[in-house]
């Protein structure tokens, strides 16, 4: 039975920033860099390994990251209701904030499939009630040409994450019931069935750590935040482990040039520790590299 030490090549987790109030948003540049969030300070950083963080930009309470197939960093900025691009010039786009005219509610993580598309998460039942357009939690896609869509309603989805083949996404319901969705797709990335994944209710209550943040890597391996740190599933949903944190983990990123040093950003600090496996790349680093 596969165990944690033929998932981790390094158990000791390293610390790598510090005096933050709450980090989020990790995602590795290949230029050389991470960036990540502190959510609370509204504050979006790039950090070389080794170096101290430098501030990109004040955002508005921004949360999740990914890349276009472009290269531009798309930001789910829950306070603004809106996901943005983050343009080459330094410049931010608007580019989601309603869907059929109803403003979305709180976007809360992104990710990017190989044909173009952007999913978000909006978890709907973080606003009052009377700020509220939708009645329902939901993840929404951005199409290449721009448009907006619902993709998939889920109770209270958070992280997302595909699979190498990205003909499954991986979502984290993170309230009420705690749990990593499996959404079978077929090859245009639509929607076929669904399933539960596995449970992540053991020992919960939302006091020390709920699924959240999530990342795969190119074994099929599910690497989910949870109670205590990070749950790693085998790819058919059986736990092999959790690697535990000394603060709250929301969120994690594999980085590196060999995509193997695991980032996590948890609660006032943000760590690293290796892995044997790489993650699974991001769709823009493969046609960077042409």
């Amino acid at each position: 039975m596969t165990s944690l030490n033929d998932v981790l090549e390094t158990t000791a987790l390293q610390k790598v920033a510090g005096n933050m109030i709450f980090t989020e948003g990790p995602l590795w540049h290949p230029d050389g860099f991470f960036y990540f969030v502190d959510i609370r300070t509204n504050s979006l950083y790039r950090m070389t390994l080794g170096q101290t963080p430098e501030k990109v930009r004040t955002t508005d309470g921004g949360n999740g990251t990914t890349f276009d197939l472009q290269g531009r960093l798309i930001h789910c900025e829950g306070e603004g209701r809106k996901v943005t691009r983050l343009n080459a010039d330094g410049s931010v786009t608007t580019i989601a904030h309603t869907v059929d005219g109803k403003r979305i509610s709180k976007p809360n993580d992104v990710i990017c499939h190989s044909n173009g598309s952007l999913l978000f998460t909006d978890p709907d039942f973080r606003l009052d009630l009377k700020e509220r357009d939708f009645g329902y939690a939901a993840i929404f896609r951005i199409a290449p040409d721009g448009a907006v869509s619902e993709f998939i309603r889920v109770e209270y989805p958070n992280g997302l994450a595909l699979s190498p083949d990205e003909r499954t996404l991986y979502i984290a319901n993170t309230r009420w019931t705690q749990y990593l969705h499996a959404v079978e797709l077929d090859s245009a990335g639509n929607v076929v069935r669904r399933r539960v994944f596995a449970d992540m209710s053991h020992d919960q209550g939302g006091v020390n750590g709920v699924p959240d943040g999530m990342k795969v890597d190119q074994a099929g391996r599910v690497f989910c935040t949870g109670t205590t740190g990070v749950w790693v599933f085998e790819p058919d949903g059986r736990l092999i482990g959790i690697i535990e944190t000394p603060e709250i983990c929301a969120n994690i990123a594999f980085g590196g040039p060999d995509l193997k040093t695991l980032l996590l950003t948890a609660s006032t600090s943000v760590y690293t520790l290796r892995t044997k496996v790489p993650g699974v790349p991001h769709p823009w680093y493969k046609l960077r590299k042409g």
